[in-house]
């Protein structure tokens, strides 16, 4: 033993001292579990805990407990994901997506929330999971997931106690989105909702106030905030902010009487915002501007200088100092500001228009020719073309100029490479708030021209880092661990000025101010300076920004993460068709005061106020470019990774790719909702393993009062009950949609039901009697087991190339035995035709069009009222912005009204003013080359614009008898299933009038009007006749690839179904779309198949008359339902009330096609199980249901504030019942109104037996041959 070099006692000693060791860590490990389960204590106070709290609970104050247990919380399941390699049930993940949410660590919320999205195939109905998934995607600046996951909470459960914080949120992202009127929409739901929200009902009316200035409705945006200003008790920052509007908009806008009095208004209202607030930044600026306009020099610079002292500098300030010092003749001292302008904002048009034209001034027009090309390169330019004239006349000058003069010439200025490189003063960096204070103490009459004239050189930073610098610090940084103590204070400096110049161009405004859009980070590399490619090299180094050491984020580019926190929101609002983002703003505690809208560009030739802030807030703010939304990468889900716990990263993210498909884009995991492998997994054996949102604690929840609003972004205030209850009691069963991958469900829309439709309705009552006490909140008439409408994908396989102009169908008819021939109907409406033209219809019937003409609609009612729509006159398959310099997919199309006199006038001038220029034409060219050379020539100056205006006349009403009593007897001639009015539509059983769809409208037309592109409302089916003499051309996309041309219109920042869009072309083709395009002559019939998107062009002038049918086909009825659905997932009214339009079918039509009946006999079914618990939780809770009934012809109602549907049972206020008027609401908004009802009666309209009876009675026919025309399916 002893040879060993070790006695045994030796061994025997340390053995025991390695025993020990392991039992001491068996002890600790036993310890770690010990202290990681949680008690029931804990775990009933979790219970209740999910997204919905997010916002109204305290964890920065007398929330420590609170934060405590959730990190303890969060480390439980983590710990116990990790012990069964993520075996766990998916519900774990949800809640550890809720918990890390409420602790605001968003990069393992959304990892979280994606893994149980992996897991759960009907995710979509969990209402809390898309909620938070919202929040996160909105806290990321993913407007485009965050809207989609927001709309699915308010479809599947339009009750949800956080309804009133989505209606916000999905205002604020419309505003910035420029959907100007769905963010109205939601912001007035969010206002008349009487729950809790983090905003208060003075911010949200600002909001309003400022989307009506922003849309140049400055009259009504006016009285909007001068209603404001009545409010009682509001707040100081509100006040402060309203009257910095009102300033404003007198000062750009003719409200108010001459110059003199707009500017003393202006002045009036600036200096009242500034006592409210008297540091607020972007008012001095206000004021300096108008002081400025009335040549109050002095004045103005004080006011800037102010300015620049209570916010940080902007670009905006910079530029007007370069104008006041110009004015004053003072040319370094402007080079020296309009440098300032450009090195804070290099996209700044303004400042690089006004620096061209001080180096113009001083005859550098090299220098001036580098500016104006740097602003024409600018998004934000207004002026391109005249910008691109002046630049072409001065190179034109240069080219004359002798070089010997060029190079002797004496310059007054340094060159823009030389000026770009000088210091700038040490207000633009260094501002601090100890120099603010000794800049208030002192210096109320410092004067600008003397700082700026004799102090450039004291305390300045230089902003560029050369390209010799850039590679030194990244050559440092690679061996950070290697350098000498030298070295590591060399790149400390390198590091603190890269990271100077990254604050100077990221950081806009301090104490919650935001800079304006001309200051904000610059664009993408179109918008760089092109004089220097040092320059070029620092605006590179300085976007690219430093990575912290503890930074884990993989997102998209579009994708921009806050930061901060606690963070406070706002709206930001370009007015010259800029770039949109939203701010931002964290506090470190409670604070009363919140930003509204941040600062927008205020330069020379703004026309519009489309600023506002509230301030005091924050130390720190984080612009988001609105980029995320009109970015093409609409695809890219943001995917975040854990870095401090990769094995816990690849559990939540790794494996969830073991269950769906992956994307290819950069850097990011998507989660195809597609694809629903479910895998096996077992659930923890830990007691934690009970906790998830499925089963909520019974612990009430104690309700805080609100003294003061909370961030958006930020759960700041306490613990709120929902309609009287604790939120635990809540309903919290109904879930959404994880807007995820635009995709068609593999299931039918209206799919085979769980529940037979052939029982008798007393078996069905029965069977659903007691299931819904309190009462139904979701009104869709598709099966309760379907997710929420997707558009659907693109069809696979693609088409190739050579199939992307077919043929248009087309049919010829030679007599009226043809137009009444059977097969005609059956081909017209066969889904496969997605448009059928029916060539020389009205000479084969003998229809007199003459009916139709200007001339006789002229003589018939002259001061019938026309919709006008006023247009760019462009090619038919072309759509350029108004500068004509791009291809884009917004139409322009501004709404006026006028009168068919009027109207006809103005087309018949048009056509005789077209007629003296081809006579011009014709008498100046007289070879027929020279004629072909100055077309192309004009065709080429067309596309490039301007564009010429034109006015066109639309949505001409004929739907009155009276006055078009001849007109309407003429359309009797045509095929029965043509008509406005036959048993074999739809429409004509709604039993009242759809202006324009069971109704005929006429359209008149000069050269080039359009009607943008879109589906006929609710997916009917719709006639159109040319009255002639010109033609008209058509573009049609079949219904299927209506989601590629819905994924257009949101990467364009569009709306589908409201917006104006004509869809480029090269972009459909680019993405295998299939387009019909055919000329329709006078007397041709064109048919639209059901949701069938096209858009149309006059050729020359012409009339038109259209109106909608509706087969009774199954996939005319199929697809009404879905777009019924659409509708209602994106807050837009369905003109056809699918509800009361079903019921009418069940009484008046007999049904053979199994499939129809079918999807009829379901919707009967489920309106009924609506009507019996709605009505029977009313009774339970004492409401009285009074008897109301129905008069004959009585339109379908739609609740007045969401516009959905109300079919029977009409919640009314009581004074709108006292006078009859019926303002009518539906459950949901009139509990939002008053959650006890108490200010509304309930009015019934069906008595529950006649229901049953058209239910019972409602069976299927047998088929019979004669009627096979009038029967069709998918």
């Amino acid at each position: 033993m002893n040879s060993c070099g070790v006695s045994l006692s030796a061994a025997t000693v340390a053995l025991g001292d390695e025993a020990k060791k392991m039992a001491a860590g068996k002890a600790s490990r036993d310890s770690e579990e010990e202290s990681l389960s949680l008690t029931v204590e804990e775990r009933e106070a979790l219970g209740g805990m999910d997204s919905r709290l997010f916002g109204f609970v305290r964890l920065h104050e007398d929330g420590a407990r609170m934060k405590t247990l959730l990190g303890k919380a969060v480390r439980c399941y983590e710990s116990l994901i990790l012990k069964a390699e993520g075996k766990v049930d998916s519900d774990f993940f949800c809640q550890l997506g809720h918990f890390n949410l409420l602790l605001e660590d968003y990069s393992k919320a959304l990892s979280a929330y994606q893994r149980y999205y992996s897991l759960q195939s009907d995710y979509w109905k969990n209402a809390a999971f898309l909620y938070g998934l919202g929040l996160v995607y909105f806290y990321y600046n993913a407007f485009h997931w965050a809207i989609k996951a927001f709309q699915d909470v308010l479809y599947v459960d339009p009750s949800f106690c956080r309804a009133k914080e989505i209606h916000l949120r999905l205002g604020l992202m419309f505003k910035v989105n420029t959907d100007y009127k769905s963010s109205l929409k939601h912001f007035q739901l969010a206002l008349i909702d009487c729950n809790p929200c983090t905003l208060s009902s003075a911010e949200i009316q600002f909001h309003i106030a400022h989307l009506y200035e922003t849309q140049r409705k400055y009259h009504s945006a006016k009285e909007a905030y001068e209603q404001l200003l009545q409010t009682e008790n509001l707040p100081a920052q509100v006040k402060a902010t309203v009257l910095q509007q009102l300033g404003w908009m007198h000062h750009n806008m003719d409200i108010v009487g001459d110059k003199a009095s707009k500017e003393s208004y202006a002045i009036q209202y600036l200096q009242k915002s500034l006592e409210a607030d008297p540091n607020s930044g972007q008012s001095w600026y206000f004021l300096g501007r108008c002081y400025s306009s009335i040549g109050k020099v002095q004045d103005a610079f004080i006011s800037y200088r102010q300015s620049i002292d209570k916010s940080e500098a902007s670009a905006d300030t910079w530029c007007s100092i370069g104008v006041l010092y110009q004015q004053q003749n003072q040319p370094m001292d402007a080079l020296q500001a309009y440098i300032c302008a450009v090195q804070l904002d290099h996209g700044h048009a303004a400042a690089w228009m006004d620096l061209g034209t001080l180096y113009e001034s001083c005859n550098q027009p090299q220098d001036a020719i580098k500016c104006y090309l740097n602003a024409t390169r600018s998004k934000r330019c207004s002026n391109t073309s005249t910008l691109a004239a002046r630049i072409k006349f001065l190179q034109a000058q240069l080219c004359n100029l002798p070089q010997s003069s060029l190079q002797n010439k004496t310059k007054l200025l340094p060159s823009i490479e030389e000026a770009w490189s000088l210091p700038i003063p040490a207000e633009l960096t260094s501002r601090q708030g100890a120099m603010n204070t000794a800049q208030q103490n002192g210096s109320d009459n410092w004067n600008v021209v003397q700082s700026l004239s004799h102090h450039p050189v004291q305390q300045v930073y230089s902003l560029c880092l050369t390209p010799q610098k850039l590679q030194h610090l990244e050559q440092l940084r690679a061996n950070r661990d290697n350098l000498s103590p030298a070295q590591k204070r060399q790149l400390e400096q390198l590091e603190s000025q890269f990271v100077l110049m990254q604050q100077v161009r990221h950081k806009g405004v301090a104490q919650g101010l935001h800079k304006s859009q001309s200051s904000c980070v610059s664009g993408p590399n179109e918008e760089q300076p092109v004089f220097s490619t040092e320059s070029a090299q620092y605006q590179q180094a300085t976007s690219t920004g430093i990575k912290k050491p503890n930074e884990h984020l993989t997102l998209p580019s579009n994708s921009v993460p806050q930061r901060n926190a606690d963070s406070h929101l706002s709206s930001h609002i370009a007015t010259s068709g800029g770039q949109q983002g939203i701010i931002f703003t964290k506090e470190s505690k409670p604070s009363k005061n919140r930003s509204l809208v941040p600062e927008t560009s205020r330069h020379t030739g703004d026309t519009s106020n489309g600023c506002a802030d509230v301030k005091g807030l924050s130390n720190h703010v984080h612009q988001l470019i609105a980029d995320a939304v009109s970015s093409p990468n609409h695809g890219d889900s943001p995917n975040l990774l854990i870095g401090d716990n990769p094995q816990l990263s690849a559990l939540l993210i790794g494996k969830a790719n073991d269950n769906v498909g992956t994307g290819t884009c950069d850097k990011v995991n998507n989660i195809h909702p597609a694809v629903h492998t479910k895998t096996d997994h077992s659930v923890a054996s830990s007691p934690s393993s009970a906790i998830s949102t499925a089963t909520p604690s019974p612990k009430s929840t104690e309700q805080a009062s609100i003294n003061s609003v909370t961030s958006l972004n930020s759960p700041h205030s306490g613990i709120h009950t929902v309609n009287g209850e604790g939120l635990e009691n809540s309903q919290n069963s109904t879930k959404v949609d994880l807007p995820l991958v635009s995709h068609r469900s593999t299931s039918q829309i209206i799919p085979s039901m769980s529940v037979s439709i052939c029982p008798s309705s007393t078996e069905v009552l029965k069977a659903f009697r007691n299931l819904g006490k309190n009462g139904l909140s979701n009104s869709c008439v598709l099966l309760d087991k379907c997710p929420p409408p997707r558009p659907p994908t693109s069809p696979y396989p693609p088409l190739p190339k050579d199939k992307l102009n077919p043929p248009t169908p087309s049919i010829y008819l030679e007599n009226k035995r043809d137009a009444f021939f059977p097969p005609l109907h059956q081909f017209c409406t066969n889904p496969k035709n997605p448009v059928t033209v029916i060539r020389g219809l009205a000479g084969a019937l003998k229809l007199d069009l003459g009916l139709f003409s200007t001339k006789t609609l002229v003589e018939a009612n002259n001061e019938h009222m026309v919709e006008v729509r006023t247009q760019l006159l462009q090619p038919a398959d072309e759509n350029w912005d108004p500068t004509g310099t791009k291809k884009i997919w917004h139409c322009e199309s501004n709404r006026s009204h006028t009168t068919i006199a009027k109207y006809a006038q103005y087309q018949a001038s048009s056509f005789q003013e077209s007629l003296r220029e081809e006579n011009e034409k014709r008498t100046q060219h007289k070879d027929h080359s020279d004629n072909e050379s100055t077309s192309s020539e004009n065709s080429g100056r067309r596309r490039k614009g301007p564009f010429k205006t034109i006015k066109f006349g639309t949505n001409i009403d004929l739907s009155d008898n009276k006055k078009w009593k001849l007109q309407l007897h003429e359309l009797t001639k045509l095929p029965a299933f043509v008509r406005v009015v036959s048993a074999g539509n739809l429409l004509s059983h709604v039993g009242h009038t759809i202006l324009g769809m069971n109704t005929v409208q006429l359209y008149m037309k000069v050269p080039g009007s359009r009607t943008p592109g879109h589906q006929e409302n609710n997916n009917f089916c719709s006639v159109n006749i040319n009255i002639g003499p010109g033609d008209c051309e058509w573009f049609v996309v079949p219904e299927d690839y209506w989601g590629v041309l819905n994924d257009f219109c949101e990467k364009n920042n569009l709306n589908f179904l409201m917006s104006s869009w004509w869809p480029n072309l090269e972009d459909l083709y680019e993405a295998n779309v299939p387009v019909y395009r055919f000329i329709q002559r006078p007397g041709d019939l064109v048919w639209i198949n059901a949701g069938t998107v096209h858009w149309v062009q006059a050729v020359g002038w012409c009339n038109n008359i259209a109106w909608n049918v509706g087969p009774l086909t199954a996939c005319q009825y199929k697809l009404a339902v879905e777009r019924y659905e659409w509708n209602k997932l994106k807050s837009v009214k369905s003109p056809v009330p699918m509800v009361h339009l079903s019921w009418n079918m069940a009484r008046n039509i007999k049904v053979s096609d199994p499939k129809l009946f079918e999807m009829i006999k379901y919707c009967l079914l489920k309106i009924l199980k609506q009507c019996q618990t709605l009505r029977e939780a009313l009774v339970a809770a004492g409401k009285e249901v009074i008897w109301h009934g129905r008069t004959n012809d009585e339109p379908a109602h739609y609740c007045s504030i969401c516009e959905v549907e109300v079919f029977n049972l009409l919640f009314v206020t009581n004074e709108s019942n006292t006078q009859k008027t019926y303002i009518v609401h539906c459950q949901d908004c009139a509990r939002k109104t008053s959650r006890s009802l108490e200010n509304f009666v309930v009015l019934e309209q069906y008595k529950m037996e006649d229901l049953i009876q058209v239910y019972d009675q409602f069976t299927l026919t047998s088929f019979f041959p004669d009627t096979a025309e009038e029967i069709g399916s998918c």
